[in-house]
């Protein structure tokens, strides 16, 4: 992110902007929308611009802009057509200390105006660096169209009631208090009585959450999914807005943790198999705690929580504790893998059932049914099990499996930097010693990558 966004205050500011063109017109057109004090030097302007200075909008100035110009100026438009002109208002706007935007001119601007939906006071900037202005106004077109008109007006009453709104506790409480302002009873209320409605509605909402006690802390379990962004449930997204505390694993995106309330404490308590970890006594023990303060605390878990998270014992603390919780599942990383071969857990005539296994445990490598497994034709999806693979190697010939049976681990499934190792149980620990594959990992027992690009025992990324 090149250009930090910001909303600058232009409410007793002073704009120039130098041209009288259409790229000057462009910007006007933005800024005559706020209280700034414009003043236009261009020694011949557009009719339009000269009529919004015949009626007092702005400063029209017929001549170049001069150094003395600049002082006192927050903001500077650089809104020549000659690109000579351009660069030497620029210069000396620089000069003076002044940010200024040059119009078609990215790497000469201090900053950039983005395509702006306007429901006031409610603004939506939106910016593509410059790479694709047509892709910001196509953005900008799909939110008008999605926003209601009684935005602004609605959130024009709430402003106005802010001051009133003070008296409930800083935190949850007012934060609930907003969230069913403008979720539910702002918007009927305005819908059906206008602007009165919506003051009636708030000094009603006022009132109720005065009188009741304040929320009981609560524990969500939160399946994070494989990593991609885009898997994450819809109600997991609503947790991580509405958290006060995330406690989540090492193996959670960076990209998904960014989703979760900015205001939230973020506690990270990673664990890695045969290397430092949280305790899960510890983990409890944060629980516990922020859930007893009456936080509304999200439990992030890699995948679904469900499957190898060691859910049980965490909502045990919770019980014993006596903190309400509930479990919002995620899509697994088998899921994830196995789509990213092509392929499907179950297939009529190979396989009636898969087997989700760990590679170890909390007593060290995990003892499985090894005779069943070796049996033609068996699937298991094998979690946590690059560092077990020699030992699920041998317990598996030991116990006559086909040196040939296709295993495929898939490392940092459905995400950018992806990658599928196919290999085979006879060549699987030599071949994982040469990929050097350190992200999370799944391993696939009896299913090859559909793909015929990866042949046995290539490794290769999957394209996106």
């Amino acid at each position: 992110m090149e250009h930090f966004p910001i909303f600058v205050s232009l409410a007793k500011a002073r704009v120039l902007v130098s041209g009288g063109g259409e790229p000057a017109l462009a910007k006007l057109r933005l800024l005559l929308k706020t209280p700034a004090a414009i003043t236009v030097f261009a020694e011949g302007a557009a009719p339009e611009i000269a009529g919004w200075a015949a009626a007092g909008k702005l400063s029209l100035e017929s001549r170049r802009p001069e150094a003395a110009d600049f002082n006192g100026v927050t903001l500077a438009y650089a809104a020549e057509e000659d690109a000579g002109e351009a660069a030497r208002t620029a210069a000396l706007a620089r000069a003076a200390g002044v940010m200024v935007n040059v119009v078609d001119n990215l790497e000469a601007s201090a900053f950039i105006t983005p395509a702006i939906v306007d429901r006031d006071p409610v603004t939506i900037a939106i910016g593509t660096e410059g790479a694709a202005p047509v892709l910001a106004r196509a953005l900008k077109a799909d939110l008008e169209a999605r926003l209601p008109a009684t935005l602004g007006p609605l959130a024009r009453v709430g402003k106005a009631f802010r001051k009133l709104a003070e008296a409930l506790p800083h935190g949850r409480t007012r934060r609930d208090f907003w969230s069913d302002y403008y979720g539910s009873e702002g918007p009927r209320a305005f819908a059906e009585q206008g602007a009165a409605g919506a003051e009636a509605a708030l000094h009603d909402l006022l009132a109720r959450h005065s009188a009741q006690a304040s929320r009981p802390g609560h524990v969500a379990f939160v399946g994070a999914g494989p990593g991609d962004p885009d898997l994450l449930t819809l109600k997991a997204r609503r947790a991580l807005d509405e958290a006060d505390v995330v406690i989540h694993d090492r193996l959670v995106t960076p990209a998904i943790l960014d989703l979760a309330r900015r205001e939230a404490l973020m506690i990270d308590v990673g664990k890695e198999g045969f290397g430092p970890s949280t305790s899960q006594e510890q983990i409890n023990a944060l629980l516990v705690e922020h859930g007893a303060s009456g936080a509304q605390v999200v439990r992030l878990k890699s995948g679904d929580s469900t499957v190898f998270g060691r859910l049980d014992e965490e909502i045990d603390a919770c019980d014993a504790a006596g903190i309400g919780w509930h479990i919002v599942p995620g899509i697994t990383a088998a899921s994830a893998a196995v789509a990213a071969i092509g392929q499907s857990l179950t297939r009529r005539g190979r396989n009636a059932s898969v087997r989700f296994l760990t590679g170890h445990d909390v007593a060290g490598f995990a003892d499985h049914d090894w005779a069943a497994l070796a049996r033609p034709g068996e699937v298991a999806a094998i979690y946590m099990g690059k560092k077990a693979a020699r030992f699920v190697q041998g317990r598996l010939l030991m116990h006559g499996a086909d040196r040939a049976t296709p295993v495929t681990v898939i490392e940092n499934a459905s995400r950018p930097d992806q990658r599928v190792l196919a290999s085979t149980l006879a060549t699987l620990p030599a071949d994982l010693a040469e990929a050097e594959m350190n992200g999370p990992a799944l391993t696939f027992l009896g299913l090859a990558p559909r793909a015929a690009a990866l042949t046995l025992p290539a490794l290769q990324k999957e394209l996106a």
